[in-house]
């Protein structure tokens, strides 16, 4: 299967574009956001990477032609998981927070939850493709992002917010002068996960608590999240104010041991961590 036939496309304008694999059906397909920048491209999360992503991206066209341009796109992963950072290795540059460095230089498919079945998979990228086969693939990041940092495209910043709590390496990308927030698995319109290994419910609180504060102070109006479809600053502010509730509950506490010994366990079985 070619990449124009793997992904598909949305331009929701102002230089954005929505990305999906078309034949990944599941509940952890991640959301691909492209943006193009007067001075720097960025893409944010890659997927599976079962296909090529620059490929499809430049087949259609979504950077332009600009032979002024000069600046290799860029890809960013919000997070190291494997549904957001499987692409990674397909580009010349690519970034992540300092926590998850190592994870995806080592290709550590146990801090990457690689976890894949062939029934996500409606129809196989190549003959004879088998989920058990599938693994992240090592990649060594140029960009080591930390709290605060500032990503120029020309005529968009993205300061990067480090947001722990689904996993240690968690980040937000935000756009201030516009209001956006591309905001990977902070938090998305669904059950958001705390019980994966790296995961810490107190670190996921305190994000949380941020999150309401971007909100009360009037810093986003639209988020883009890591899965689902995007959605406006009052649902962001009851998704995070419901976490930090339920959170602190002792069912709640209980229930992420529970989910998180049962992850563990079935993580180290499918992906033994060697020497990483």
């Amino acid at each position: 299967m070619s990449a124009v036939d793997w992904y598909a496309h949305k331009s929701l304008g102002d230089g954005i574009f929505w990305i999906q694999e078309r034949f990944y059906q599941s509940e952890n397909r991640a959301n691909i956001w492209l943006l193009r920048g007067t001075h720097q491209d960025v893409v944010i999360d890659t997927g599976l990477g079962l296909r090529s992503l620059p490929e499809y991206i430049d087949a259609k066209g979504l950077l332009g032609k600009d032979p002024q341009r000069k600046n290799p796109l860029l890809a960013i992963a919000t997070h190291a998981h494997f549904d957001h950072s499987g692409g990674l290795h397909q580009f010349q540059q690519v970034g992540v927070h300092s926590a998850e460095v190592d994870a995806l230089a080592n290709g550590d498919n146990f801090e990457t939850v690689t976890w894949l079945s062939d029934r996500e998979i409606a129809e196989a990228p190549s003959p004879g493709w088998r989920a058990r086969h599938y693994k992240v693939k090592a990649v060594q990041p140029t960009h080591i992002l930390q709290e605060g940092d500032v990503i120029n495209l020309g005529d968009r910043q993205l300061t990067v917010l480090h947001m722990p709590g689904h996993s240690r390496g968690s980040i937000c990308l935000h756009d201030r002068d516009n209001k956006l927030l591309f905001s990977g698995d902070v938090v998305y319109d669904g059950a958001m996960i705390d019980w994966l290994p790296y995961s810490h419910v107190s670190d996921y609180i305190s994000s949380c608590e941020r999150l309401v504060g971007l909100v009360d102070s009037e810093q986003v109006d639209q988020v883009f999240p890591g899965h689902y479809n995007a959605f406006g600053a009052k649902r962001l502010h009851r998704l995070a104010s419901t976490y930090i509730s339920r959170a602190e509950t002792c069912p709640a506490k209980f229930s992420t041991f529970a989910w998180r010994s049962l992850a563990g366990v079935a993580l180290r079985v499918c992906n033994p961590r060697c020497a990483c």
